[in-house]
C-alpha cells in the first residue's frame, strides 16, 4: 500500500489532507510538534477508514528530528511514496518592527525545513512518488506586515520548481499548493471580510486544499510537476 508522510498534520490543512489520502487509499504518517491528542485523533480517523497510521512526534524546525521523521516512516512503513509538506510558522510584524529572532525562526520552520524535506524526499520518495509542499497566499498578496513571511515561503516555491526538474527522471513529481485565506486556527483575518473580496462568495476550508493535494498525489496527477497551483477561490 502507498505510505504518505505529512508534516503538521495533527489539525488545520494537514489533519484534512491525512483524511483525504487515507481515502484515496494511503497509509498515513502524521506527524506533530506539541499536539499529541489531536494526533492520535487523526490515527484514529484514518484507522477507521481502513488504513494504518502512526503519529510521531518532530520539530520541523531541527534538522536532526526532520530527518528522523523521514527515517521512522521508512523503517514503519519500509518506504514512502508521497511526502506532503505543510508544517510552518507565521509572524506578521513590518518589516521595520520585525526581531531577528522571529524571522529566524520562520527562516528555520519555513525555509531551511522545506529544503532538508525535499532533500530527503530526493534519497527516500520511492520511483513514481509525490512531493507535495504547502506554500502560502502571503507569497503573491504581498500584503503589509506579510513580507518577511511571504519571504519564507517564496523560497519554499523555488526550490519545488527545480526539485521537479531533478526528480522527474524518476517519475517523481514534485508541486507546491498555494492556499488563500482558510479557516483554520492560525487564520488571523475576518472570515466575513476575506468571503465578500473571494469570487466564490466564502472562506476557504482546509477540505478544499486537501482535494486539491489529494489529485497531485493521485495518479491523475501524474503529468503535473514543477507548479506552484493556487487554491484561493480567486482571491490570489
Amino acid at each position: 500500500m502507498p505510505i504518505a508522510l505529512i508534516t503538521g498534520s495533527s489539525r488545520g490543512i494537514g489533519r484534512a489532507v491525512a483524511g483525504r489520502l487515507a481515502a484515496d487509499g494511503f497509509d498515513i504518517v502524521v506527524n506533530y510538534r506539541t499536539a499529541a491528542e489531536s494526533a492520535h485523533e487523526v490515527v484514529a480517523k484514518v484507522e477507521a477508514a481502513g488504513r494504518r497510521a502512526v503519529a510521531v512526534q518532530a520539530d520541523v524546525a531541527d534538522p536532526a528530528q526532520l530527518r528522523g521523521l523521514f527515517q521512522t516512516t521508512a523503517e514503519h512503513f519500509g518506504g514512502i511514496d508521497a511526502f506532503v509538506g505543510n508544517a510552518a510558522a507565521s509572524i506578521t510584524s513590518p518589516i521595520a518592527d520585525m526581531a531577528d529572532d522571529d524571522f529566524d525562526h520562520m527562516w528555520r520552520t519555513n525555509t531551511r525545513a522545506t529544503f532538508i524535506a525535499l532533500r530527503e524526499s530526493a534519497r527516500r520518495v520511492r520511483d513514481g512518488g509525490r512531493v507535495i509542499i504547502i506554500s502560502s497566499g502571503a507569497v503573491v498578496a504581498l500584503n503589509p506586515a506579510t513580507g518577511p513571511y511571504a519571504a519564507t515561503k517564496a523560497a519554499g516555491d523555488a526550490l519545488v520548481q527545480v526539485a521537479a526538474k531533478e526528480l522527474g527522471q524518476r517519475g517523481i513529481t514534485v508541486n507546491s499548493v498555494l492556499p488563500g485565506p482558510t479557516r483554520t486556527e492560525l487564520l488571523n483575518v475576518d472570515p466575513g471580510v476575506v468571503a465578500q473580496r473571494t469570487p466564490l462568495g466564502r472562506i476557504g476550508e482546509p477540505d478544499d486544499i486537501a482535494e486539491v493535494v489529494g489529485f497531485l498525489a493521485s495518479s491523475r496527477g501524474g503529468w503535473i510537476t514543477g507548479q506552484t497551483i493556487r487554491a484561493a477561490g480567486g482571491l490570489v
